[in-house]
């Protein structure tokens, strides 16, 4: 049985909750154009918001918008409605990720899949702030592995000796931001300061940087910089924190966006399940340091995201777009 076209409540709702996943440096990079006639959504890439500096191949790009993509699944489940989805469907358009036939009933086997997730979607927020050493049960590990492997990708939770690895990394990468200042431009295009952090609807405001790393071992990037930000103060983070690398087989587009859904699926298990969360890019911005980045003892391909995860404070919603800056309909 096909599903009469989604009414524009609904379709509204179904890219609100998609225009709440996490992007690099929040900005939101992608587009959704709604066919009534055929009840299919297409998903593209928005190159306004692409990252020249650090993300040159668009890597990061495809994984936030692989992240909405899974938002998007998951809003439309909870909706009753079935997601067929097809990733890069026109070599001649790469800029259009994916279409979602949005046509059927979810059969009722699929109901718990996806909607039971969907709560999680308004509760996630990515968090810069410390975290306590409680670990994380071997079940709850177990759990996030298995999101990751429901997305084709792998979640790896990294022996200390290579958390200290991705720990240098982070800090080689600071290290270059110092020495070279071309590495920062889209990180100041991206962060909101003083006033213009209250009206924002895209990019990284100052409520949401955290505080200063006084000590601790956790990966934070600071988007201040060297710019001052007042009543921000510095914090002992976690002395160990818990990592874990995403990563995928191969490299390619279609390999980023199943890394993005995996992502979001990982982060909203662990948002339902009480964790807290926050991701960092900084040391796979750089070739080298992102081979590096990868277990050499694992049989993960190529590191996609680093994810930081544990017990404590969950972060500020950051802003987003309207749905009608994000959304066309024909």
């Amino acid at each position: 049985m096909t599903m009469p076209p989604l009414d524009p409540a609904v379709l509204t709702a179904l890219v609100r909750d998609a225009g709440a996943a996490p992007s690099m440096h929040n900005a939101q990079p992608w587009r959704f154009h709604y066919r009534s006639d055929t009840g299919t959504l297409r998903l593209r890439a928005d190159l306004d918001r692409a990252m020249p500096t650090t993300d040159p191949d668009h890597r990061a790009l495809h994984i936030g918008c692989g992240a909405a993509l899974f938002n998007l699944r998951v809003a439309a489940a909870h909706a009753g409605r079935r997601s067929r989805v097809r990733l890069l469907p026109d070599d001649s358009d790469p800029l259009l990720l994916a279409t979602i036939d949005l046509g059927d009933p979810l059969p009722p086997e699929g109901t718990d899949m996806l909607a039971r997730l969907h709560p999680a979607i308004r509760q996630r927020h990515t968090s810069r702030r410390p975290f306590t050493d409680e670990d994380i049960p071997a079940a709850l590990r177990d759990a996030l592995e298995d999101a990751a492997r429901a997305e084709e990708a792998r979640l790896l939770f990294p022996e200390q000796w290579h958390s200290d690895v991705l720990r240098d990394l982070v800090r080689d990468a600071e290290g270059r931001d110092g020495l070279e200042p071309d590495r920062l431009r889209d990180v100041e295009r991206w962060t909101r300061l003083g006033d213009e952090a209250d009206t924002a609807t895209e990019g990284v405001p100052e409520y949401a940087f955290g505080p200063r790393l006084r000590e601790g071992g956790a990966p934070v990037r600071d988007f201040a910089g060297r710019r001052p930000v007042a009543d921000r103060g510095a914090a002992a983070f976690e002395r160990d924190p818990h990592l874990a690398l995403l990563g995928t087989a191969e490299d390619g587009p279609s390999d980023w966006l199943h890394a993005g859904q995996a992502m979001e699926r990982v982060l909203l298990v662990a948002t339902l399940d009480g964790l807290a969360t926050s991701l960092t890019s900084h040391p796979l911005e750089s070739p080298d340091l992102r081979g590096l980045a990868r277990d050499p003892l694992s049989s993960m391909g190529h590191v996609q995201m680093v994810l930081r995860l544990g017990y404590g404070p969950a972060g500020p919603a950051t802003p987003r777009r309207a749905v009608r800056d994000i959304l066309s309909i024909a």
